[in-house]
């Protein structure tokens, strides 16, 4: 099952401490202030994180997409608020620069990331969530550079981002086939936050609306190629729908191991509720499960790495944990009983924090069409 070399397996170890003493601790109280503190950033940094995924070339360490996503998920463990401002950076921004930038932006963004930046991903409008190619934020050419205008919101990373990867229309009469992807600074002038966005789970992590009022960035700021950022897109969320099922799998996993430890010890009629073969049965069926979205996701990392079916992959394991995730998270409130429902325990954070997974980078409804088309296609 292990999908890391020798080497990066060691540096998981101190991943999964600094997770386990540094983050976790600070878990409710991140849920509590709707904020990440910068200083669990700067540890992140210090570490290594924000350059583990980064090339070398650019002063990364060049680890893999699998330790990257292996880290997500001890992170998200912890607290998914922490996990996914690294994620944010990493699977979200830094992958289509990866795949499609061009060298000088690599060099300009990476170098930031690797101090510590993070970055974000703007694709969801108002009126274009599931339907992405239906956006309508536009960007019309003057000279040397791009004017940028319209609307994008549920951004995460949003008040703590210094730079984004977004999409706009080129070419608004080809539909899909003229949209181009850009990246900009978070300092541009005209591009601004137009409110914060408060949520049920996550709350840690920064949601935003941002809006574009005659925002000009650089032609150069072009990832790939004009008029064909949707693909951009398309692929990137691909990579990023496995680091969601990496979120799920952690959160879900700390719900469960929290649920166990708690059956062990509560007593109700005489001997503890883990002795009686209902709660027995249920353990084994939500273990079984995990172990399965677990399975699931180091496959799609594996299909990601090699470009082989990732499409049908990342979209399995992202549908199956993140389903497996607020199945797990309800059924451990569950053995928690009344208190389960109280926020003297974390059940409740678990709960809300594990269905987001179901929602964002495609919603699951998106993912079973994608599924079936994969499996169709051809036949």
């Amino acid at each position: 099952m292990e999908i890391l070399t020798p080497q990066e397996e060691d540096v998981l170890k101190y991943v999964i401490e600094f997770a386990d003493k540094e983050v976790k601790p600070l878990a409710k109280k991140i849920d509590q202030d709707q904020e990440v503190p910068q200083s669990l950033i700067d540890r992140m940094k210090d570490l290594g994180l924000f350059g583990s995924y980064i090339p070398e070339k650019y002063g990364g360490s060049g680890l893999s997409f699998s330790f990257l996503v292996r880290v997500i998920e001890e992170l998200s463990a912890a607290c998914p608020s922490t996990a996914l401002v690294l994620d944010g950076a990493l699977t979200l921004f830094a992958e289509p620069l990866m795949m499609f930038g061009s060298d000088h932006l690599k060099s300009k963004y990476f170098s930031q990331i690797v101090k510590g930046a993070v970055g974000g991903l703007a694709i969801t409008e108002p009126g274009a969530g599931s339907d992405a190619a239906s956006i309508r934020t536009s960007a019309v050419k003057k000279g040397d550079r791009y004017v940028i205008n319209g609307t994008k919101t549920f951004i995460s990373n949003g008040r703590i981002a210094k730079f984004f990867v977004f999409d706009a229309l080129t070419d608004p009469g080809k539909g899909s086939k003229g949209i181009t992807t850009f990246v900009i600074d978070a300092g541009t002038p005209g591009f601004e936050i137009s409110r914060d966005i408060h949520k049920m789970g996550i709350r840690g992590s920064s949601t935003v609306e941002l809006v574009f009022k005659d925002a000009e960035i650089p032609e150069d700021n072009v990832v790939g190629e004009v008029n064909k950022g949707f693909k951009v897109i398309m692929e990137t969320l691909d990579a990023g729908r496995i680091g969601i099922a990496a979120q799920a799998l952690g959160v879900a996993r700390n719900a469960l191991e929290e649920a166990t430890e708690y059956i062990k010890n509560r007593k109700q009629f005489g001997k503890a509720i883990a002795d009686f073969q209902g709660i027995q049965f249920l353990i084994s069926d939500l273990y079984t499960e995990l172990m399965a979205a677990r399975l699931l996701t180091y496959e799609a990392c594996k299909a990601w790495e090699k470009h082989d079916n990732s499409v049908l992959f990342s979209s399995m394991a992202k549908l199956y944990a993140s389903d497996a995730a607020m199945h797990i998270t309800t059924e451990a409130l569950q053995l928690f009983g009344g208190y389960g429902y109280t926020t003297d325990f974390d059940a409740e954070r678990h709960m809300r924090d594990a269905k987001i997974t179901q929602i964002y980078e495609g919603t699951n409804q998106i993912q079973r069409i994608i599924i079936a088309r994969e499996i169709l296609k051809g036949k």
